[in-house]
């Protein structure tokens, strides 16, 4: 579970840095909200969590890390799609899958915490 979150967010990092990239050179950056989430959230928290996972197996074998891993990297994504064509288009109805990815990422949070703090011990 470690190594997956770990290289999964290695894709996050390289799509988020594209996005800057992108955003730079057109000197557009009304997807900077994009950026700083698949960053912070995909890159930095599930790299930051595949490291607890790695170092801690007991946190590896249980629901709350299957239901962190699979609403993480389902929500997320679903967030982004969703606000990229909010912003891009103004489209209202994609506000609703904006909330559906947000509700999965926080859930996500929530499994991880819970995990964190009912199985690691000193």
């Amino acid at each position: 579970m470690g190594v997956k979150l770990i290289k999964i967010s290695v894709i996050y990092f390289t799509i988020g840095v594209l996005l800057g990239l992108y955003m730079s050179m057109e000197h557009n950056y009304e997807l900077k909200g994009v950026h700083v989430h698949i960053n912070l959230i995909g890159w930095a928290s599930f790299a930051l969590a595949g490291f607890v996972y790695h170092l801690f197996p007991i946190t590896t074998k249980n629901l709350y890390a299957k239901l962190h891993f699979w609403s993480g990297n389902i929500g997320l994504p679903l967030m982004m799609i969703a606000l990229t064509a909010l912003i891009l288009s103004g489209n209202e109805q994609a506000t609703i899958f904006v909330a559906i990815g947000g509700v999965l990422v926080v859930f996500s949070t929530i499994m991880f915490a819970l995990n964190v703090l009912l199985n690691i011990r000193s």
